[in-house]
């Protein structure tokens, strides 16, 4: 193996303006693979494909980031959509189901960022509470949206999250949902001060991490090397 592991990160599908062209895009922030990088890791770009190749693509990373983005289709876990859950993007969920259900099997090394970490939590049979603000009763989680805001997490120790951030953060955050019943064979691992679950992972000696922050967003790069040293065999 490269003594640089290649990392795939999945993608938006939407209509986008760039240079003389508004036409659809398959894009992710450009902190995402710089992300990567900054780990010691080379970044490509999964965007929404056919569910069937999922696992052909698996053989080709030696990790998986699941990206944030869009609310996740309700429908997935057997809910009716909330006023303000988003429109869903039907292929991008199937893609990226398909994706960790592939990432699961073979044992590649996962890491779930916000909706990436949600999307671990309903393949696992999890719900999600739709607008956080109804059961926390504060917006401080996304104060503004299209900015990253700053609040502390605590790591819960003796987990596989807690011995990458052994400590109390800052994190960036950007998320009106959240875990609702955790998903089967998931604990979670960090909490925010108002008791909102912000990682989660399986149990075991697999690297299958989701984080509800965006740490591509801020310099700590603890998350990414730990799945920079997993998909290396370390």
């Amino acid at each position: 193996m490269s003594t640089q592991p290649l990392i795939g990160f999945t993608t938006y599908l939407v209509q986008a303006r760039w240079g003389a062209w508004d036409a659809p895009a398959a894009l992710v922030h450009a902190t995402y693979p710089r992300y990567a990088r900054r780990a010691g890791g080379l970044a490509v770009l999964l965007p929404p494909d056919d569910p069937a190749a999922a696992e052909a693509v698996l053989r080709r990373v030696d990790g998986l980031v699941l990206a944030g983005g869009e609310d996740l289709d309700p429908a997935l876990y057997g809910h009716s959509a909330h006023p303000r859950t988003g429109r869903p993007v039907p292929e991008r969920d199937r893609w990226e189901l398909a994706l960790l259900d592939a990432a699961l099997r073979r044992g590649t090394p996962v890491l779930g960022i916000c909706r990436g970490m949600q999307l671990m939590n309903i393949h696992a049979g999890g719900t999600l509470c739709q607008h956080l603000p109804d059961e926390v009763g504060h917006d401080g989680h996304n104060p503004r949206p299209g900015t990253f805001s700053d609040h502390l997490v605590k790591p819960v120790p003796d987990t596989r999250t807690g011995g990458l951030l052994p400590e109390a953060v800052q994190v960036a955050t950007h998320h009106h949902q959240s875990v609702d019943r955790l998903g089967e064979g998931l604990i979670p691992t960090a909490y925010a001060e108002d008791g909102t679950v912000e990682a989660l992972e399986y149990a075991g000696d697999r690297f299958a991490v989701g984080v509800q922050w965006h740490p591509e967003a801020r310099d700590d790069v603890r998350l990414m090397e730990g799945l920079v040293r997993a998909a290396s065999g370390g």
